[in-house]
């Protein structure tokens, strides 16, 4: 899976990240200064360190879940767990066919699960895939689930498909992010929304929440930037409480940090009756007009491998007729 080259015709081809690639990151994105990217290395850049926000303050104090350590065993990670997701010992062992007592017992370490045992209590607790395989670490056993890169020959088809996913939905904006946001694979209806983004904002792996709400980004030219900065920091909010991730903590205290005007100009005294969306619109400024998307995000179901589960498709759909004829127009003209 690749993403398609800025300004390539429909017949072109596409750029692939190098086999040694854990990623593989947006390519040729245009920036201010139309330079193309090159590859994305395997590791992401060390997110800076930024004061936590009162909002995040208040979620973290809110949780009420302990800090999950991978080297406290499998009966402490799994409490944490479960108390995270606010279900009883009993519900727990209903739901997995024990009892409380035994719940009880591997919790406090006086007993130790099973592998399989393991297994269906972190998929009624609906524990991430990676952290599962922290889980049966814990409690003594070998990971179950595999974590291939995406330039594997095994993820061949899982590439193809993707990229076609991708290409199907232009001129429409379509991209492909991992747990973290960073930016895996884009169309060229995407590429043509990030044009005039600062081209530091653009080295690989670029990170979609940056992209978004970084004063370099796309933020200074969205209509309705204090509502989609609150939709987007409460994805990240619910998407901490389903994960252990520093690194989207981080992500999440750094963006939720970026300054953010008074007032939007959507919000503003004289800018006309609000357009009935059916869903919060992102409207953005480009080309001397405004255009309106809703977004949706897809996942994978049911995933067997680490990397798989961690990839998420987001897709824009065009919130009004004006803002589908300007992306068929563009669209035709590429």
């Amino acid at each position: 899976m690749a993403a398609m080259r800025a300004g390539a015709g429909p017949g072109a081809g596409v750029t692939r990240a190098p086999s040694s690639a854990t990623v593989i990151a947006m390519a040729s994105v245009p920036s201010a200064s139309s330079a193309a990217m090159s590859p994305a290395s395997p590791a992401s850049p060390a997110l800076p360190a930024s004061p936590a926000s009162s909002a995040f303050s208040a979620f973290s104090a809110s949780s009420g879940s302990p800090a999950l350590r991978p080297d406290a065993g499998a009966g402490p990670l799994l409490r944490a767990w479960r108390e995270r997701r606010g279900v009883s010992q009993l519900d727990l062992a209903l739901r997995a066919g024990s009892s409380a007592r035994h719940i009880s017992f591997v919790e406090t370490g006086r007993a130790r699960p099973s592998e399989e045992m393991v297994l269906r209590l972190a998929e009624h607790l609906d524990v991430p895939v990676r952290e599962r395989n922290e889980l049966l670490l814990a409690a003594g056993y070998a990971p179950h689930y595999p974590r291939t890169p995406l330039d594997d020959p095994a993820m061949g088809t899982l590439r193809e498909g993707v990229e076609r996913l991708l290409k199907g939905y232009e001129p429409y904006p379509a991209l492909v992010v991992d747990a973290v946001h960073d930016v895996i694979a884009a169309n060229r209806g995407l590429l043509t929304l990030l044009e005039g983004v600062s081209e530091r904002l653009l080295a690989p792996p670029p990170n979609a929440m940056r992209l978004t709400l970084h004063p370099e980004g796309l933020a200074p030219r969205i209509r309705n930037l204090r509502a989609w900065r609150d939709h987007l920091l409460a994805q990240m909010t619910r998407q901490i409480a389903l994960q252990r991730s520093d690194a989207l903590r981080a992500l999440y205290e750094e963006v939720a940090a970026y300054p953010v005007p008074d007032r939007d100009p959507d919000g503003e005294a004289g800018s006309g009756a609000p357009v009935p969306y059916f869903a919060l619109p992102l409207r953005v400024e480009h080309d001397g007009r405004v255009l309106s998307f809703v977004s949706s995000v897809a996942t994978f179901n049911t995933p067997m491998d680490v990397t798989v589960a961690e990839l998420a498709v987001e897709t824009f759909l065009p919130a009004d007729a004006a803002t589908a004829a300007y992306l068929h127009e563009r669209g035709g003209a590429a």
